[in-house]
C-alpha cells in the first residue's frame, strides 16, 4: 500500500496504476493479481500476468480485494431529499439551493462507489449544468447522464419539477425543447406515481399516440426515451410506442400487481431495458407504506421476467424516499442476487449492462483498454458475497483516486 502522501502524488501523474487480487470486467472475475495501468483519464492497459512492474511505476496495491467498473445508476434523482417526503415544495425553490443539494448527494454517490449517474428528473435542467461541471474536470462527481425536468400531464406525476405537457403537439415541443438544452435521453411520465397525488401509478397519463410522438421526435434527433410506467396499460403502450426503457415496470392496477406477460415478451424481443428500482436501504420505513406488498410482489415478477430474458438494469431511484438515499445501489445488487440473478449477472446489472442502457457501452461499464479510468475496489471476493459492496477500499474517478 502507498501513504495518503502517495496518493496525492498518484494524482498529480498523468501515468500510475493500480493493483489488487482479482478483478471483475464487467463480465467475469479474472484473478492473478491484475495491474490496470492508468493514463490521464483512461485505462492504457491491463496486465494479467503478475509481473512486478517497472521500478519507476507508480503503483496503488489494494491487497486482497476486488476491482470492478464503477457502479452505475440508471435511475437518480439528484435534486431529491429522502427525508423529505413532500418533494412539492421544490416548485418554489430557488435554484441555487436545488444545486447545492445535488452536489451533495453526487458526492454521496461517488462515496458509494457510483461513478456515473443518469438523473431522470431534475429541475430547471440543473442536472445539465452539473453534467458539464464534472465533465470540464472543475470538481470531482460522477459522470451525469441527464433527461432534465421529465414530460408529465399538467399536475400529473412530478409536476413540480416543470415538465408539463398536454397533447401530440405539446409533447412534441417539450421534447425539442429538451433537445435545445442539450438532453442525453428523453424521460416521459407514462403513468402516474406514488408521491404526487392525482394520477395513481395505474393510470396512464398519456395515450398511445402521445408516446408515439416522443419516441418519433426524440429518436429523429438520436436521443433515447425511458418512460416511467407502473400501471399495466401504460406500460403497454410505451413499448408499443418504440421506447428505449421502461423505469419501475411495475404491473400496477388499481388494487394490487398484475402482470402481462406478453407485453413482457414485446419487451424481450424489442430489447428495452428495464430499470428495475430495487436498491432499498434493508430497514426504514417506505415513503408509501401501502405499497410494501406491491412491491414484494414486483420483486417476484423481476425474477421471472429475468428467466424470460429481460434486460433488468438494477437501479435505485434514489432520492424517493427514507429508504433510498444516494449511494443505495450496492443493496441493489445484493437484493438482483436473490432474484435468480448469478452474482455475475447481478454485478454486471449495474455495470456493463447499465451502460448498455445508458448508451455508454463505448467507454464504460467494463475494465478495458481505451476505456474510462472509472473504477472501484471492494473488500474480498464479490463474486462469493455481493456484501463486499458495502465495503468500498478505493473510487477511481476518471483516473483521479477519489478521497471523500
Amino acid at each position: 500500500m502507498v501513504s495518503s502522501g502517495g496518493r496525492r502524488h498518484i494524482e498529480d501523474q498523468r501515468v500510475w496504476a493500480v493493483r489488487a487480487a482479482r478483478l471483475f470486467d464487467g463480465y467475469a472475475v479474472r484473478a492473478g493479481r491484475p495491474l490496470v495501468l492508468i493514463e490521464g483519464s483512461r485505462i492504457a492497459g491491463v496486465d494479467m500476468t503478475g509481473a512486478a512492474p517497472s521500478a519507476d511505476l507508480r503503483v496503488l496495491d489494494l491487497g486482497d480485494a476486488t476491482l470492478l467498473p464503477g457502479l452505475i445508476d440508471s435511475h437518480v434523482h439528484l435534486a431529491f431529499d429522502p427525508d423529505d417526503r413532500s418533494k412539492q415544495a421544490m416548485a418554489d425553490e430557488d435554484t441555487e439551493t436545488t444545486l447545492t443539494r445535488m452536489v451533495f448527494h453526487a458526492g454521496q454517490q461517488l462515496r458509494a462507489g457510483v461513478t456515473t449517474v443518469r438523473d431522470l428528473g431534475d429541475r430547471h435542467f440543473l442536472a445539465l449544468s452539473l453534467r458539464d461541471r464534472y465533465m470540464a474536470g472543475l470538481e470531482m462527481g460522477p459522470e451525469v447522464v441527464a433527461a432534465g425536468p421529465p414530460i408529465t400531464r399538467t399536475r400529473g406525476h412530478c409536476w413540480f419539477l416543470g415538465g408539463e405537457a398536454d397533447g401530440i403537439a405539446a409533447v412534441e415541443a417539450t421534447v425539442r425543447k429538451h433537445i435545445a438544452h442539450g438532453v442525453d435521453v428523453v424521460k416521459i411520465m407514462a403513468t402516474g406515481g406514488v408521491t404526487t397525488p392525482g394520477w395513481g401509478p395505474h393510470q396512464s397519463q398519456y395515450t398511445r399516440d402521445e408516446l408515439a410522438a416522443v419516441t418519433r421526435v426524440a429518436h429523429a434527433h438520436g436521443r433515447p426515451v425511458t418512460a416511467h410506467a407502473h400501471g399495466r396499460q401504460g406500460m403497454a403502450d410505451a413499448v408499443a410506442a418504440g421506447v428505449n426503457g421502461l423505469e419501475h415496470a411495475s404491473f400496477f392496477t388499481e388494487d394490487g400487481v398484475e402482470p402481462d406477460w406478453k407485453t413482457v415478451e414485446a419487451v424481450v424481443q424489442a430489447g428495452i431495458f428495464i430499470g428495475a428500482t430495487e436498491a432499498w436501504l434493508p430497514t426504514g420505513s417506505m415513503i408509501a407504506p401501502h405499497m410494501a406488498e406491491r412491491v414484494e410482489q414486483r420483486s417476484a415478477n423481476f425474477a421471472r421476467m429475468h428467466r424470460e430474458g429481460a434486460r433488468l438494469v438494477c437501479c435505485s431511484d434514489a432520492g424517493a424516499g427514507p429508504r433510498k438515499p444516494h449511494g443505495v445501489l450496492p443493496y441493489g445488487i445484493i437484493h438482483f442476487g436473490s432474484l435468480g440473478l448469478t452474482n455475475t449477472e447481478a454485478l454486471a446489472s449495474a455495470t456493463s449492462l447499465a451502460a448498455q442502457a445508458c448508451g455508454l457501452a463505448d467507454r464504460k461499464g467494463s475494465i478495458a483498454t481505451g476505456y474510462d479510468a472509472d473504477l472501484i475496489a471492494v473488500a474480498g471476493n464479490p463474486l462469493q458475497h455481493l456484501e463486499t459492496l458495502l465495503d468500498i477500499r478505493a473510487v477511481i474517478r476518471a483516473g483521479r483516486l477519489f478521497q471523500s
